[in-house]
């Protein structure tokens, strides 16, 4: 596992990224925009050296872009990862769910010291959670001690292993059954006294926004986000099983270790993750994304300054959690550099997407495979290198 905070869907159920495979070195396709990111092409090989099937990114520094690839996107055919390719991006929902609520909180609809139970009543309740107790804040920075659902070991056995996962791939659930296996557990703590990263959080703030709203979360996202910033590769799936190509296959070894088979786990309804990781995008989306939300275009500038209010997460050192962002402080050499995003992964698929705090340099970059490599070496490539 990294020594970084881990906060994807896959991780809370403690699939393994784990231990490097050994394997065949993958050469890396040209990149294309440039020759100043020599650092971060050499990270992206080494990632796949580690047994990662293939490696997309892209950065974005002022107007300039550049992309590179490495690896393979389809272990059957042999065809190489395109800088194009969408992929699943887990966790990363969280920051749009997050920015829409900040949004609706701008317009004087909802405030974030709300209780849950102001918008849900009655709907956090169950082995001591009480909705009445936590805020939407709290909700957002993971300081509510609901219990993650994705946490479950029924839950686990059912999606995230071999046997489960074939059988289970496809099945429609929904945000009531989801809640349903968190309330059946007790809380991680009292709301507010501690961290704890949960996927029902956001679940949660899903439900939320629908309530201020009255139409889908997926509806606001689209609106508010995906269509004004020109999101055109960014997609809110619903129960869509399918990735929309360009696209590469998403593997797996659906198991607790690094060894074993690989499974191509390219289809799934992404359902089970919802509101806390269900969106497709690129890393170009991704990119103009983060750059929008820091550089001041999503949000009013009291909206920005609370989802950029972090508290501490007991994990690795140099990482606070904000409002769905993360803040990441790079060693680079002992002159620490600040960048603001979030990580994300679902089956198969494990994804980064970070910026600075002006929003004028960008990069994210998605791995096809989930049991090994580490984003956090490409990363700082990036921002402390050449």
């Amino acid at each position: 596992m990294n020594t970084r905070v881990r906060t994807t869907l896959v991780a809370a159920t403690a699939v393994a990224l784990s231990a490097a495979l050994a394997g065949p070195a993958l050469a890396a396709a040209p990149a294309r925009g440039g020759g100043a990111h020599d650092a971060t092409r050499r990270a992206a090989e080494a990632v796949v050296k580690q047994g990662v099937p293939g490696v997309t990114l892209t950065a974005r520094q002022g107007h300039a872009t550049w992309s590179t690839t490495a690896g393979v996107g389809d272990l059957r055919t042999g065809a190489p990862r395109s800088a194009a390719d969408r992929y699943r991006v887990g966790s990363i929902t969280k920051t749009f769910v997050s920015t829409v609520l900040l949004q609706l909180e701008a317009e004087g609809r909802l405030s974030l010291d709300d209780t849950v139970d102001t918008w849900l009543p009655g709907v956090v309740r169950g082995h001591g959670h009480d909705g009445r107790a936590i805020t939407v804040r709290q909700l957002l920075n993971h300081t509510s001690g609901v219990f993650n659902y994705t946490a479950d070991e029924a839950f686990g056995r059912r999606y995230f292993r071999k046997d489960g996962f074939f059988e289970h791939r496809y099945d429609r659930v929904s945000p009531a059954d989801l809640l349903a296996i968190a309330m059946s557990h007790k809380p991680d703590f009292a709301p507010g006294t501690s961290w704890k990263y949960s996927n029902t959080n956001y679940l949660l703030a899903a439900m939320v926004i629908e309530k201020v709203t009255g139409r889908p979360y997926a509806a606001e996202i689209r609106d508010r986000v995906i269509a004004p910033l020109h999101l055109t590769a960014t997609s809110v799936p619903g129960t869509r099983v399918t990735v929309p190509r360009p696209s590469s296959r998403a593997y797996s070894k659906l198991a607790d270790t690094a060894t074993g088979p690989t499974y191509d786990v390219t289809t799934l309804n992404p359902a089970i993750a919802y509101g806390s990781g269900e969106m497709i995008s690129d890393s170009a989306d991704l990119d103009r994304f983060y750059s929008a939300l820091l550089g001041g275009r999503l949000l009013p500038p009291h909206q920005l300054k609370e989802m950029k209010t972090t508290v501490r997460t007991g994990g690795a050192p140099g990482i606070r959690y904000g409002l769905g962002l993360m803040d990441r402080t790079l060693s680079c050499g002992g002159h620490p550099v600040h960048v603001w995003g979030h990580d994300g992964g679902i089956h198969g698929s494990v994804s980064d997407a970070v910026t600075t705090a002006d929003g004028r340099h960008s990069l994210a970059l998605n791995l096809n495979g989930d049991w090994t490599g580490d984003t956090e070496p490409v990363i700082e490539a990036e921002f402390c290198g050449d």
